[in-house]
């Protein structure tokens, strides 16, 4: 079992794309992982031919180094290991009994950071004789319980509200597609099974889902919160958008986000203060303040909210953030990304402008972080307008942004600078372009 993050003590074996016999090369998919970030694809990086396979599909927290698979160099070597068994490959260890406390603790950063917020290194858990615990019933696959559906499925299923479990795949494999969601027609249900059966139905929370909920707990328990908002006019910064995107000849397309990213960078850049997060080491606490803005994006995957990071986002242009962001939510859609994209950032902004109900909502501080910035979607306000012959109306576009911030590391004086900095590049948009 590989190590595909670094907080990953245990993963669940999803669908084996090689059989016993292929011949396996240098990038080939071997495997899927479900590990405590989302379900990814283990890449084989060597030649070689699959003898065979030691754990199926569907074995849960398979500790990081038992062996999974046996690979040999030669397709004649297959046959000696059809009789070859996990205690031949010297048995298996069980994960970490803490594993689930230590998740709380290690998400947002990486090892090497040496603070009392970040993880310790990994250290390996000694082989443990433990007693079978088989209840006799047949094991629930991990296809089972997060079935086997295309990333993109996956997102209009979750659209349109069509439950992954109840529809059956017509791809490779049953694997289920975009067109399959689409031609999804739920049952009917009779009254007398409605009255009989349960009127809920329980999902089980997946590794990544249990993470989420411990880091924001530990977010809300411990970090001190405090809000600040203001109403921002986005009408030049929308022009410029459109100016921009005209001229570009489809080279790219900015969107609102990539310019609001920019701003956050800027803002951090004039109010180091918030650009900073609580540290406890060795009996000792400080602050520590970062020299270059990383602006994590909160992205929203099937398997729950991403934060990608936009590196160094102060010292690039709108359009590098944009092409990054672009990269970077896709293949954080697509579980693709590696833990050094989403583990560790400055600054968090979440944008929920896209949905036009949402005109204003707070977000929870991503720690060790000390702020994050909520953006609600642009509504059209008439503004009063003095003219010459009397007064007139015009229409103004705003947003509403909302701050959250730690109490422990940002004075509210503080805030509301970083706010009015904020504001100040949004509606002056071209001092992005200096």
């Amino acid at each position: 079992m590989p190590a595909l993050s670094p907080t990953m003590t245990s993963g669940n074996i999803g669908a084996w794309q090689k059989n016993v016999g292929d011949n396996l090369a240098p990038g080939d998919v071997l495997v899927e992982i479900e590990t405590d970030k989302a379900q990814m694809d283990f890449e084989f990086q060597e030649e070689g031919v699959l003898a065979k396979i030691l754990k199926d599909s569907g074995e849960k927290d398979v500790a990081v180094g038992n062996p999974i698979a046996v690979m040999v160099e030669e397709s004649s070597d297959v046959g000696a290991f059809e009789s070859f068994t996990l205690d031949d490959a010297g048995g298996e260890k069980a994960p970490p009994k803490t594993a689930a406390k230590e998740e709380a603790s290690q998400s947002s950063e990486p090892p090497q950071a040496g603070t009392a917020t970040a993880p310790p290194p990994k250290e390996e858990p000694r082989p443990v004789a433990k007693e079978s615990e088989s209840t006799g019933e047949r094991l629930q696959t991990s296809l089972d319980r997060e079935p086997n559906a295309s990333p993109a499925a996956k997102a209009l299923a979750l659209e349109k509200g069509v439950p992954l479990k109840a529809v059956k795949g017509s791809g490779a494999g049953g694997r289920i597609t975009k067109e399959d969601i689409e031609k999804y027609k739920a049952p009917a249900a009779s009254p007398s099974a409605a009255a009989a059966g349960p009127s809920y139905e329980d999902i089980p929370a997946s590794s990544m889902r249990k993470t989420i909920a411990n880091r924001l707990s530990q977010s809300m328990n411990q970090s001190p919160h405090y809000y600040v908002s203001a109403t921002l006019s986005v009408s030049k910064l929308l022009k410029l958008r459109q100016a921009l995107n005209s001229s570009a000849d489809g080279k790219y397309k900015l969107s609102v986000n990539d310019f609001l990213v920019k701003a956050s960078a800027i803002a951090c850049k004039r109010v180091p203060a918030v650009n900073s997060s609580w540290r406890e080491e060795g009996g000792q606490t400080y602050i520590r303040q970062h020299n270059t803005v990383d602006v994590s994006v909160a992205v929203a995957t099937p398997v729950g909210l991403m934060t990608p990071i936009v590196k160094a986002a102060d010292g690039i242009g709108v359009q590098s953030i944009s092409a990054q962001i672009k990269d970077l939510g896709k293949r954080a859609r697509d579980g693709k990304l590696k833990p050094e994209e989403y583990q560790g950032g400055t600054f968090t902004i979440s944008n929920m402008g896209m949905n036009d109900a949402v005109e204003r909502f707070t977000a929870v501080i991503n720690p060790p972080q000390a702020a994050i910035l909520a953006v609600g979607t642009t509504r059209k306000v008439a503004i009063p307008a003095e003219m010459e012959e009397g007064t007139s109306v015009e229409w103004d576009d705003q947003i509403i942004a909302t701050a959250s911030f730690d109490h422990r590391v940002i004075d509210g004086a503080v805030g509301g600078e970083w706010m009015r900095e904020f504001k100040k590049v949004v509606e002056n948009p071209l001092e992005m372009m200096l």
